[in-house]
């Protein structure tokens, strides 16, 4: 895909500096269980030395590994490297940013909570026990690490969506697990705040322990709800970005391409929904290419039912039909080439209408006129008489206009036939035909040319008067030796002015 627009300067540093938000905003969800924990313990004299840690780790060091880990980013958003040298990067910036916080955040968590026990400052501070210290520490690092990875997966989609709007490229390395995620969250939100209520219940008493359960859930509440919020959008977001897109899909939307937003299955999955995308629009151009150059219909009846043996061969009764140009050379000789092909185009586009009108399928162009079948390869009922009633409509159509810019007129010459045709896929190698042969298409082709000799414009076989049932009045005109047969071929015409019984 080629980017119809290019990022500007302000663009890519707007983005740059959201991950960096999204990655100090720890410090934040930190701050708060801070002062929630002074609030409790009526610490507030201390709290500027609590937090103290945190702006240098969570907030000032943290912001300085942050620019760090997106430098690569940036300079393939500059044009300076190739996405390929940035991918990885890219793919694992969630998991490099959560484990440089989670190290940050177990030195302030462990500076912070071991202060009552050697800070003279800290006297006033309840001493934890060691259980207490050791559990805090962990669930604390384990809830800011996955704090951290969920905001920023969460803001990976929207860097994905950046570079494939504007780069045309989408990721292609998927180093995350979603079922590893799911389980993560599920662990952090419900498992770990009931594990630091649970160790204070066998850790304290009385009043201490109603303080120490009320600041575990309060932080949990806050932490929790604020945490929850980017898990969801993390790991649904995709799910449903990926769902409307095969909504549009399944409604005939072929021009749709997804960007990928995670690096996890969901990811691949959503990559692999862009190459299955892919293929159907090639099907799709390669059927209009086809229809272009035999008949829609045969083009889709070989593209779906090809592989399945029906198209390598098989023998259907069908009724054939040749039309050709009298006097053709003649016409050609005295136009100019590119008003002769527009008079021509305009004309095969005549004949086509009725054919198709009645079930009728044109298998290719011979030269000024075409082979059309009724009944091979799709399915037409009285197909004889389908055939005699567009053979009638063409002589209409064509019989009183005039094509092209120089007004040329056309007569039209007929020949039908009825009987076993053999139909399928013949060629070599890559370049395959859908073709008919047999007896009964020859047998077409030399009644159109009979038509010079009786001077008529439809002939039809002895076979095809009989499909129609009586539907038509046909005027016998005797037997004649056809090139290629050792016997003789009863013929008849039709005016091509007659009605015939409606069908």
């Amino acid at each position: 895909m080629t980017a119809s627009t290019t990022a500007t300067p302000g663009e890519i540093a707007a983005i740059r500096r959201r991950y960096l938000w999204m990655a100090t905003s720890i410090y934040f969800i930190d701050l708060g269980i801070t002062v929630i924990y002074a609030a409790m313990n009526d610490s507030w004299a201390t709290l500027w030395r609590s937090d103290g840690i945190a702006v240098v780790l969570l907030l000032g060091a943290n912001w300085l590994i942050a620019r760090r880990l997106f430098e690569p980013i940036r300079r393939f958003l500059a044009g300076e490297t190739a996405f390929e040298d940035t991918q990885r990067r890219l793919t694992q910036l969630p998991l490099l940013t959560a484990q440089w916080v989670a190290v940050l955040a177990l030195a302030v968590i462990a500076f912070r909570t071991s202060t009552p026990w050697w800070a003279p400052y800290a006297t006033a501070l309840p001493v934890p026990t060691i259980t207490d210290f050791v559990t805090v520490c962990f669930v604390l690092t384990v809830f800011y690490f996955t704090y951290t990875y969920f905001v920023v997966s969460d803001y990976l989609a929207r860097l994905c969506t950046f570079i494939f709007r504007y780069y045309g490229r989408n990721l292609g390395l998927f180093f995350g697990s979603y079922t590893v995620k799911l389980l993560v969250a599920l662990v952090v939100i419900s498992v770990a705040p009931l594990t630091a209520i649970l160790v204070d219940l066998f850790s304290y008493n009385d009043d201490r322990l109603r303080g120490e359960i009320l600041v575990d859930v309060a932080s949990a509440a806050m932490g929790v709800a604020i945490t929850a919020y980017f898990i969801s959008r993390s790991l649904l977001r995709p799910l449903r970005t990926l769902s409307s897109a095969m909504t549009k899909v399944a409604g005939g939307d072929l021009s749709l391409r997804v960007p990928v937003t995670s690096n996890d299955e969901v990811g691949g999955l959503t990559g692999q929904f862009n190459n299955m995308v892919e293929g159907l629009r090639e099907r799709e151009r390669i059927r209009e290419t086809f229809g272009r150059y035999v008949d829609e219909s045969v083009a889709s009846t070989i593209l779906h039912r090809e592989g399945q043996g029906v198209l390598a061969g098989e023998t259907r009764e069908a009724t054939i039909l040749f039309t050709d140009i009298a006097g053709f050379t003649t016409i050609a000789e005295y136009l100019a080439p590119d008003r002769l092909v527009t008079a021509l185009n305009e004309y095969l586009e005549t004949v086509l209408e009725p054919i198709r009108a009645h079930g009728g399928v044109v298998n290719t162009f011979i030269g000024d006129g075409l082979f059309a079948s009724f009944n091979m390869p799709l399915a037409c009922e009285n197909h004889g008489a389908a055939a005699v009633r567009a053979a009638i409509d063409i002589q209409r159509a064509v019989g009183n206009r005039t094509f092209g810019n120089e007004s040329v007129a056309f007569a039209t010459r007929i020949g039908i036939s009825t009987g076993n045709v053999i139909g399928g896929s013949v060629g070599a190698g890559q370049r395959m035909s859908f073709t008919l042969l047999g007896d009964t298409v020859n047998l077409a082709s030399r009644l159109e040319e009979l038509n010079k000799q009786h001077g008529t414009r439809i002939l039809v076989s002895e076979s095809t008067c009989t499909a129609c049932n009586g539907e038509f009045k046909f005027d016998a005109l005797g037997t004649v030796a056809v090139r290629g047969r050792s016997d003789t071929v009863a013929i008849f015409s039709i005016d091509p002015n007659s009605q015939g019984k409606p069908s």
